[in-house]
């Protein structure tokens, strides 16, 4: 891990109140090549600084948001947003819901949380393969989405969500990904090791590939593509979309056929609009 880009980004987790530029951050760990800065930045994180910066902020806005009743124009203003209107567009096109809804949402009143988007008009294709817990942990609750950005962000194309145990790998199927370049990103919530869902949790992260990969997908055809999750590092960038409650299961229902043929079979029904 590049320990200035892990300086910044602490920086950035601390002062994302403050009104920071690219350049200011890039001082604090004595880089003065602002574009050198961008590059090394992008590379360990798959996004600009400017762009994680503004993800802290949204990831600390849906905090405010959720665990306190704070009025939404002190909340823009103690993240360091800017105007109103700005702000609310951003997080409504972050987080897939405005921050009133998301404010309903967090109190369980009747909202519901976004489903992808697919693309209008545009050939499909199916991505298929394994999910894989890291050690040590129990059954998890998998989402699973193909995005466009390397940051989980409203909207997926495509999603679905995977019970995978601890013990082996579950299989998964995103169908009727539209054909592109998709980075395939999943967010879990694991039991504690042992499997037992009361004993704890913790919060995993993942996808295919390292840091900025894609999957290519070509209309009509499967595309294979193994995922495994890991410990979340100080580097990923925040978790913007608002997903579903990941209640890691009791059990899980092996599927058939998933061992012998890896990526052919689903790991759960995909999630209404995918």
């Amino acid at each position: 891990m590049d320990a200035a880009v892990e300086k910044a980004v602490e920086y950035m987790r601390a002062r994302f109140g403050d009104p920071l530029t690219v350049a200011d951050v890039a001082e604090t760990v004595r880089i003065h090549d602002t574009f050198a800065f961008s590059r090394a930045f992008r590379e360990e994180t798959g996004v600009s600084p400017g762009k994680f910066l503004a993800a802290v902020r949204i990831h600390e806005a849906k905090r405010l948001i959720g665990d306190s009743d704070t009025d939404l124009a002190d909340i823009r203003d103690a993240v360091g947003w800017g105007g109103a209107e700005s702000f609310a567009d951003s997080f409504t096109d972050a987080v897939g819901l405005s921050p009133g809804r998301f404010r309903r949402l967090c109190r369980d009143a009747g909202e519901t949380t976004p489903g992808p988007r697919p693309q209008p008009g545009a050939e499909r294709g199916a991505v298929a393969g394994t999910i894989r817990l890291p050690p040590g942990h129990g059954n998890a609750r998998v989402y699973l989405g193909a995005f466009a950005t390397s940051v989980v962000r409203y909207p997926a194309v495509a999603a679905a969500l995977v019970d995978v145990p601890s013990d082996r790998p579950s299989c998964y199927r995103l169908r009727d990904v539209p054909e592109g370049n998709w980075h395939l990103l999943a967010v879990a919530v694991a039991a504690a090791g042992g499997g037992d869902p009361r004993a704890g949790r913790s919060t995993l992260v993942g996808g295919h590939g390292g840091t900025g990969a894609t999957v290519a997908v070509t209309a009509g055809t499967v595309t294979g593509a193994a995922v495994r999750l890991r410990p979340p590092s100080p580097v990923d960038p925040p978790v913007l979309l608002a997903l579903p409650e990941l209640r890691p299961p009791r059990t899980v229902v092996p599927q058939p056929g998933c061992a012998a043929a890896p990526g052919a079979q689903a790991g759960a029904p995909v999630l209404p609009g995918a």
